[in-house]
């Protein structure tokens, strides 16, 4: 059998040693990074990858895309897909700066807190993301509107930003996703005041929502922040939290740890899948979701 070689390419200066480590604990034999790779060179690099190994043989070559933008991620997707010949046919796996399946074990997390502790799933929730330009909450985004939540994000410095980035996801995907200014404290307070799910993928070391803002969110149901350092984004919501109970008990929280646990095993596993698979497999977090999901419990 073929060694396993995993291309691993990057629009920064440097591969994520984070997902290095993740693709060779997965089992691959063999990896190569490319960085600063822009759009244009994709095309050359995946045409390389496949005419110098044997049809046979594409399943044992992967093509692993980083960086930390989703658009930028999923271009490149596209740009690698289309440059496949067949029968020369390579794996792809987008997860930029681990955020495809950081937002998928998110919403995972969410959709489990919501069946175990109230019966009821994402359909139809208000889902309120603070954080609204990084790539977990474009991934929390889209995956909540594909399962029937009426997604929301949240800009920082106003809403034009987070407006453009919610007509690419129509754009993209076909989904409606809402977009609110979050500027201010009462800005914020007022984003919230309908949520039934608070999701805060912001700057780690900044908190975004107090345990008086948490009081203006009347229907609150579960909350989850993926921020790992201190002060929490989201009052109340300890690194280690697992269905803890909010301040003024209302709703429950969701930590950073937990997210990450199945974070982890998500996108080692999706790793494995294109060691185990027969058959060429493009994977991005609509791929991941159902696995974190699964792995959630």
């Amino acid at each position: 059998m073929a060694r396993s070689i995993l291309h691993m390419l990057t629009p920064l200066r440097h591969m994520s040693p984070f997902d290095v480590n993740m693709a060779v604990d997965a089992g691959f034999e063999t990896l190569i990074t490319y960085t600063e790779v822009s759009l244009s060179d994709v095309v050359s690099l995946t045409q390389d990858s496949i005419f110098s190994r044997s049809p046979q043989d594409g399943t044992r070559t992967g093509i692993f895309i980083g960086g930390k933008n989703a658009e930028d991620a999923l271009d490149m997707v596209d740009r690698a897909k289309k440059a496949f010949v067949p029968p020369f046919v390579n794996h792809v796996f987008a997860d930029p700066a681990g955020s495809f399946t950081t937002g998928a074990a998110m919403v995972a997390q969410i959709s489990r807190a919501l069946r175990v502790k109230f019966g009821t799933d994402l359909k139809g929730k208000r889902i309120v993301i603070f954080g609204g330009a990084g790539v977990v909450a474009y991934v929390a985004a889209v995956i909540g509107a594909l399962e029937g939540a009426k997604t929301v994000l949240v800009g920082h410095d106003g809403e034009e930003r987070v407006s453009k980035i919610a007509f690419t996801m129509k754009w993209r995907f076909g989904v409606e996703v809402g977009a609110v200014d979050g500027t201010t404290p009462a800005d914020r307070r007022e984003a919230i005041r309908d949520a039934d799910v608070i999701l805060s993928a912001g700057p780690a070391g900044i908190p975004i929502l107090s345990a008086e803002d948490l009081s203006h969110a009347g229907k609150l149901l579960v909350a989850s922040d993926v921020n790992a350092v201190p002060p929490a984004g989201i009052a109340g919501i300890d690194v280690n939290a697992v269905d803890v109970e909010l301040p003024g008990g209302r709703g429950f929280g969701i930590g950073a740890l937990a997210v990450g646990n199945v974070k982890y095993q998500t996108q080692r596993r999706l790793f494995q899948r294109m060691l185990e698979s027969d058959t060429p497999l493009c994977l991005d977090f609509r791929d991941a979701y159902p696995l974190a999901v699964e792995i959630a419990g």
